[in-house]
């Protein structure tokens, strides 16, 4: 493990910092076959850009790549090691991302791409990338199909990715192919204490003082009192990729 420290690698992200524990213990890692679709079955040198505690970075080494995460809060990269022992981590953001040119196969992105400022960042991620390489996006949304999980989502917010998301900047930067889209699914079970957990770790509820957490909180409570079953709860999600490849790549 290599960690490289940065105190001034911070952004409009930073709410996050102070739940990073809650983000660990609370949030769903992705489903392997997702992993492979954006990565690919042998081993490459993958930067993953917005590693967080290393949800999507755990996967990738499991499958034997080569990874470098990169994530802009400290207090995120602390809990990382433990996660994906054998990854190198480096404090710092997709807008200047301290690695050379023609470093990375593929570069990925788990729930943290619509963060970015795609303007700096896309320009930033093709230096990186060797000819022939590829950027790979992932999100899990929560499916509202489910009754209880819309009700959970008129609490605190429905999720999902759209045009403006993905599309738009990566048309509008001219530097990738056309967008391929891949959907999965994976299911979390929650006890009532990391369903709690889950929900601060959203950037809705992190930003916002605790005393406005506190009644958000608590009816989130009260719905898993009322939906529970053997003091567990199954949250069905949607994992939506997309991957795309540099241009020029022969």
């Amino acid at each position: 493990m290599i960690v490289n420290r940065d105190p001034n690698a911070r952004g409009p992200y930073t709410a996050f910092a102070e739940v990073a524990a809650a983000y660990e213990r609370g949030r769903p890692g992705y489903p392997e076959e997702a992993v492979r679709w954006l990565a690919g079955d042998e081993p490459h040198d993958v930067v993953d850009l917005g590693a967080g505690t290393g949800k999507l970075t755990r996967t990738l080494v499991a499958l034997g790549h080569r990874v470098t995460a990169i994530e802009p809060l400290p207090e995120m990269l602390d809990l990382l090691p433990e996660a994906a022992p054998g990854a190198a981590a480096i404090l710092g953001n997709a807008e200047v991302i301290p690695l050379p040119d023609d470093f990375a196969d593929v570069v990925t992105s788990a729930q943290a791409f619509h963060w970015f400022d795609h303007t700096l960042a896309l320009p930033e991620i093709a230096r990186i990338l060797r000819r022939g390489g590829r950027l790979g996006l992932i999100w899990n949304t929560r499916d509202e199909r489910e009754p209880w999980v819309k009700r959970l989502s008129e609490l605190i917010g429905s999720e999902g990715t759209s045009a403006m998301d993905v599309d738009e900047p990566l048309d509008e930067s001219g530097l990738f192919g056309p967008v391929e889209r891949a959907k999965y699914h994976i299911e979390q079970v929650l006890d009532r204490e990391t369903l709690l957990e889950l929900v601060l770790s959203r950037s809705y509820c992190a930003k916002l003082p605790p005393a406005e957490r506190k009644p958000i909180l608590e009816a989130v409570g009260r719905l898993y009192d009322e939906v529970a079953g053997d003091d567990q709860v199954r949250l069905p999600y949607i994992t939506e990729c997309f991957r795309v490849a540099k241009k020029g790549a022969t």
